[in-house]
């Protein structure tokens, strides 16, 4: 089970399901995953034996930041800033 394998400090690194679920229904996201060259990243990623050395290439690319930062909107809004409590 998951649970076995994940640690407690692996914990906080977890997204919620209801949260990645959020992902599917994003029209922005929809439209960067037709892209091609972004589908081949994904791709080449998933089957990469050393996933970390290859996102750190990835993050080099334009396209790939632009996905990585319309996923973490998605599931991890960014809090509004300057905002006066009504």
């Amino acid at each position: 089970a998951l649970e076995d394998i994940l640690g407690e400090e692996d914990e906080q690194d977890r997204v919620p399901l209801q949260k990645l679920k959020l992902l599917g229904e994003s029209e922005e996201l929809r439209n960067l995953l037709l892209n091609p060259h972004l589908r081949q990243l994904l791709l080449a990623m998933d089957r990469a034996q050393d996933k970390s050395s290859l996102l750190r290439k990835f993050m080099q690319e334009p396209l790939f930041v632009e996905f990585a930062d319309c996923c973490l909107s998605i599931v991890e809004p960014p809090e509004k800033e300057n905002v006066l409590p009504e």
